[in-house]
C-alpha cells in the first residue's frame, strides 16, 4: 500500500482520538487544534521516511513531546472565566462545577504530570506505555504519577477519591 494512503488512513482513524488527547492536555479547543497540527506537520514530515512499526505510540510521542516543549517556550495566560451559566438542574450544575475544578486543578500541574495523568488515566496506558509515549524512563512515570496525584489530592481532596490506591 502507498505511504500517502496509509498516513491517511492512520489520521482518519485515529484522528479523533490524537485531538482529545490534546484537548486534555491543554484544556483549550484553540490550542489543542494547533498541538494537533502540528504534531501532523512532523508526522508527515517523517510518515514517508520511516518504516514505522506502530504509528500509535510514535504520533502519541510527538504528541506529548510537542505539548511540554511547547508549553516550556511561552506560557500562555489563561484568562479567567466567567461564573457557569445557570442550569436548569443541581445535577447539571454540580457536574459542571466539579468539571470546572478538576480542570483548574489539572492547570496547577506541570505539563509533564499532566500528560502522565492523561495516558496513565485517560488513555489507560502502563507505565511502560506511558514512559515510552514520553521518553522518558518507567521510574520518571511513577514518581511524576506520584506527585501529581498527590499534588491533585491537596487541591481537590474529592475528585481523586476514585483514583485512591493508586499512586504510580
Amino acid at each position: 500500500m502507498d505511504r500517502a494512503v496509509e498516513l491517511r488512513e492512520f489520521v482518519s482513524a485515529r484522528g479523533a482520538a490524537l485531538s482529545r488527547a490534546a484537548y486534555l492536555l491543554t484544556g483549550d479547543h484553540q490550542a489543542a487544534e494547533d498541538l494537533v497540527q502540528d504534531t501532523y506537520v512532523v508526522l508527515v514530515r517523517r510518515w514517508q521516511k520511516s518504516g514505522m512499526v506502530d504509528p500509535e505510540a510514535y504520533v502519541r510521542r510527538i504528541l506529548y513531546s510537542r505539548f511540554v516543549d511547547g508549553w516550556r517556550r511561552r506560557r500562555l495566560a489563561e484568562l479567567p472565566s466567567a461564573a457557569p451559566p445557570d442550569t436548569p438542574s443541581a445535577d447539571e450544575a454540580g457536574a459542571a462545577i466539579d468539571r470546572l475544578t478538576l480542570e483548574a486543578a489539572l492547570n496547577r500541574l506541570t505539563p509533564r504530570q499532566r500528560a502522565v495523568l492523561v495516558l496513565r488515566f485517560y488513555e489507560d496506558l502502563t507505565e511502560v506505555q506511558a514512559a515510552d509515549a514520553l521518553g522518558v524512563s518507567t521510574s520518571t512515570v511513577k514518581s511524576q504519577t506520584r506527585v501529581a496525584l498527590q499534588r491533585l489530592r491537596e487541591l481537590v481532596p474529592d475528585a481523586v477519591a476514585p483514583l485512591e490506591g493508586v499512586d504510580s
